[in-house]
């Protein structure tokens, strides 16, 4: 068996006096997709922020490719949530791209390499038509798309998807899950995939990680997502309902105290997003 890009053991993390997860077991093999699933509060995006080195384990270690993690690793690619840039970027789609394949470095570069480069990226992903185009013009799909180019520029090991489908109609979901994971079993690079909603990449999910009042489960979706299992998890009665090819999970409560919508930038989970047929209780 490979070894795994990503190993963590025994990991936990507080914040703000808070244990978000501990005694975290999890690897993603090459060309594994691992998709994260929890209520807000649960400590899916800070989980990313661990592996990107900008949270500092409470306990345990995070082991990429055999060493430990660290801050600013260009192997560990990274697509955020979809935001619509400011009105006043200018922007084109292919400077979006030239940004993951300049990374850190100064100056230029070559120019004619860095141009090869940056249009490589845009036929890998099916986005050339978008080169010239203003990033404020471009759809949220799209837009998503470009920064999947970006985040394969270096030719990652491991790739950190932070809730890339939210906010995207059906379709576009749709074709940039299908294009992560044509990238991947392309490329054998890893996923770690933090979502709300599991439905649209279940087909390619290989291994579901379960974040859920400190604990957690890992194993296949058919391990995972089941009545019992999280019904276990969260202390509480959770009913995981299948039909018609897709996943509800009604009753799992909602973890997020008085956080509010959002990503902010104490590394809580202030999601803010329900898509996955949560109802955490409420009334629909």
């Amino acid at each position: 068996m490979s070894e795994p890009v990503l190993a963590l053991r025994g990991a936990a993390l507080t914040l703000g006096g808070r244990t978000l997860w501990s005694d975290l077991d999890v690897d993603v093999a090459p060309g594994e997709f691992v998709v994260v699933l929890g209520a807000n509060g649960s400590g899916k995006t800070s989980l990313l922020k661990a592996v990107l080195g900008q949270h500092e384990l409470t306990a345990g270690s995070a082991r990429f490719l055999g060493a430990p993690v660290r801050r600013g690793d260009r192997r560990i690619g990274y697509i955020p949530q979809h935001q619509r840039p400011d009105d006043g970027v200018a922007l084109r789609g292919r400077d979006l791209v030239g940004l993951g394949v300049d990374g850190h470095r100064w100056g230029p570069g070559l120019p004619g390499a860095r141009r090869r480069r940056v249009d490589e990226l845009l036929d890998e992903v099916g986005a050339r038509h978008f080169a010239r185009v203003p990033v404020g013009a471009i759809s949220g799909g799209e837009l998503q798309r470009l920064r999947v180019g970006q985040a394969l520029a270096a030719d990652p090991r491991l790739l950190l998807c932070d809730e890339p489908l939210a906010s995207l109609d059906l379709r576009a979901q749709r074709a940039v899950s299908d294009l992560i994971d044509r990238r991947r079993r392309d490329r054998g690079f890893g996923v770690l995939f933090v979502t709300h909603d599991v439905n649209p990449v279940l087909e390619h999910v290989d291994r579901v990680l379960y974040l859920a009042g400190g604990r957690f489960r890992a194993g296949t979706p058919d391990e995972v997502l089941r009545s019992e299992v999280l019904s276990e998890l969260y202390s509480s009665p959770v009913d995981v309902v299948r039909t018609r090819g897709r996943v509800v999970i009604v009753g799992a409560p909602d973890e997020s105290h008085a956080h509010d919508h959002g990503h902010s930038h104490d590394g809580h989970d202030h999601d803010g997003h329900d898509h996955d047929g949560h109802d955490h209780g409420r009334a629909r």
